[in-house]
């Protein structure tokens, strides 16, 4: 009991040294907040819940991914640790960090996650002349598979300007996307906002539900709507946009794009008004792209509805945005090994996910907070480098206010 005491004492002490208002504060609060899922006052309890979670962060920011590098991780920096007034008894073992993952309730654990990036993102997000952009896109945990054979899939929804993953809702194993998406709406505040998503989510209850939280919508059309899709492309031919504007010649990845926007009236070319509720604009985008090396010209077109009005300006930022959360993604494999990690449980695959969209959502804020332009321009890999040399230079930059 002396033991206890002692070492609570310690991180009363630690606390106050940590910076009123920063990164590491608030990652402390929520850390300690998750409801334990233990018999805390029985048994054999060497480890608190809240110093296995920050551990199992840090780690993650230090490119310790695993549950091996992760006790690595933590008995090489054992003694900043205890000096933070965490881990008393030592490391945990690979069997515990199984037991966390696999017992901590993964939906409260997201909804915990849900309410610290709300909070950073109120701080960071930024007025402009258009509407916040929120895209949502689903990805799968190649490293799990579930009594389908199938990966389970994780929607989520981001939020381009500040970086953070704003909430998240997992796919049921019988279930799809089409399911998620509603639910993860009714999570996050949408009105005035504009959500953007692929051909999936092109769907009348999806769109319902959007329009009935007073937010607007722009998400491709493809050929899942076939009558919708096919008639479009038909009437198109024999309409002439309302307005048009073109982009470019833009140089990047060997190749020079030029993008052109042209507009219609969703009336002239929708026939089934009724059941998409009519007030619906229709975005042709067109890119043709040039080969620097060979000259091969190609050229792409894609259909978007929205209920933007038909003279919105920045309607190529918000198609060009969309591809943030594919690039979000994207960094979750390959800068902290999404996939490559093996889970036996769905649980503990979510769990995975929430805690290395925290991760990456952290670094969004540092560099969000930050004033200068070089410190906001760094990416994901050349960070985690940098905080991986040292768990004082990671500390350090969970620090800023």
């Amino acid at each position: 009991m002396t033991a206890v005491n002692t070492a609570t004492n310690v991180r009363r002490k630690s606390r106050t040294s940590i910076p009123e208002g920063s990164i590491m504060e608030r990652l402390t609060d929520f850390a300690f907040s998750i409801p334990d899922f233990r018999r805390t006052g029985k048994g054999n309890h060497r480890h608190e819940l809240g110093d296995i979670i920050i551990l199992m962060i840090l780690a993650q920011m230090s490119k310790s991914v695993g549950r091996a590098d992760i006790i690595e991780f933590g008995r090489h920096n054992l003694r900043k640790f205890q000096s933070m007034g965490m881990l008393g008894n030592g490391v945990p073992s690979e069997a515990t960090l199984c037991q966390i993952e696999n017992e901590i309730d993964d939906l409260g654990f997201a909804g915990r996650m849900f309410a610290l990036s709300k909070e950073f993102h109120d701080e960071l997000v930024k007025t402009c002349a258009c509407p916040e952009i929120i895209c949502i896109d689903g990805k799968a945990m190649c490293g799990t598979v579930q009594g389908n054979g199938r990966a389970p899939d994780i929607v989520s929804a981001y939020s381009p300007s500040t970086g953070i993953t704003l909430a998240t809702e997992a796919c049921k194993e019988k279930s799809n996307e089409i399911k998620a998406v509603p639910l993860l709406l009714d999570k996050i505040d949408i009105a005035g906002r504009l959500v953007t998503a692929d051909a999936m989510s092109m769907q009348k209850d999806i769109i319902d539900r959007i329009r009935e939280k007073d937010g607007y919508f722009l998400i491709e059309l493809k050929a899942n709507q076939r009558a919708l899709r096919y008639g479009v492309e038909d009437s198109i031919r024999h309409v002439a946009p309302l307005s048009s504007h073109t982009e470019g010649s833009e140089l990047g990845h060997g190749r020079i794009e030029r993008r052109t926007y042209n507009v219609y009236d969703g009336l002239e070319l929708i026939a089934d008004k009724d059941k998409w509720g009519g007030n619906l604009t229709v975005f042709e985008f067109v890119s043709r792209c040039t080969r620097t090396s060979t000259g091969a010209e190609t050229t792409e077109t894609r259909l978007y509805v929205s209920n933007l009005p038909v003279d919105t300006p920045w309607i190529g930022k918000a198609v060009r945005n969309h591809w943030s959360i594919e690039s979000m993604h994207w960094g979750l494999d390959f800068n902290l090994l999404q996939d490559s990690i093996k889970r036996k449980s769905t649980k503990a695959a979510r769990n995975l996910d929430t805690i290395q969209r925290i991760v990456y959502s952290l670094f969004s804020i540092w560099k969000g907070r930050r004033k200068k332009l070089s410190d906001k321009a760094k990416g994901l890999a050349e960070l985690l480098r940098h905080v991986s040399m040292s768990i004082t230079r990671l500390l350090h930059l969970l620090s800023q206010k």
